[in-house]
């Protein structure tokens, strides 16, 4: 009961060397392959529900746009299996640290952006200042408009890890309730593990969800200039 809220948080270490590197590794040998020239159910599922994700994701997107779509269902896969094994007790969520989370932000919407003023330069700038715009505003506008484009890799990573991180500790809040009650009330600690079980569903969903959110976004960014 005394343990620090944020200790599930801090980068874990084997003979004090960081282990994040293995972590990170880990998820990518979780994704079975096959050899075979016929697959097996799983394999067929895993392959079925990669083409559906990325048709939708690509639909928007034209020639250049598409050449990203391998990039786009990696992360997107990678998202979410380090947020799905972050669930598991006692284990380590790289998606909650803000460093790694801006690593995969930063060069994702600078290579977008770069493509767009290489491409459209002219549509690119535009973007800096609407249409029809009074004299006057110009200037302030022109400075809104480049804080909001420079501030969009920090709202992808803060909203990762946000996201992550409050569903973490709200389950270790909950579950730190159940065992105080555990030796109180059985009915109360019944009713607060049921709450357990129900955010921890919630939480898988989130961790879905949170994966598409961010690599949506980053497709939103590249559709925006190409």
């Amino acid at each position: 009961m005394n343990e620090n809220l944020f200790t599930s948080f801090i980068a874990p270490t084997i003979l004090g060397l960081p282990a994040a590197v293995l972590i990170i590794l880990f998820p990518p040998l979780l994704i079975p392959t096959s050899k075979y020239l016929i697959n097996n159910r799983l394999i067929t599922a895993q392959q079925w529900l990669i083409q559906l994700t990325s048709k939708q994701m690509m639909a928007m997107h034209n020639t250049k746009g598409r050449t990203w779509s391998l990039m786009l269902v990696s992360l997107i896969i990678f998202i979410a299996t380090t947020n799905l094994l972050g669930l598991l007790p006692h284990s380590f969520t790289p998606t909650t640290q803000l460093s790694m989370n801006l690593a995969m932000a930063i060069p994702l919407w600078a290579g977008a952006v770069i493509m767009g003023f290489r491409s459209k330069i002219k549509n690119a700038l535009a973007h800096f200042l609407p249409q029809g715009t009074p004299t006057p505003l110009i200037p302030m506008l022109v400075i809104i408009e480049t804080i909001s484009l420079l501030i969009q890799p920090m709202a992808l990573a803060v909203r990762l890890t946000a996201n992550i991180t409050a569903g973490h500790l709200l389950m270790h809040l909950i579950g730190n309730a159940t065992l105080a009650m555990s030796t109180i009330s059985l009915p109360s600690t019944l009713i607060i593990f049921t709450i357990l079980i129900l955010l921890t569903i919630l939480e898988i969903a989130v961790a879905l969800i949170q994966a598409y959110v961010f690599t949506l976004l980053v497709s939103l960014y590249l559709h925006d200039n190409t």
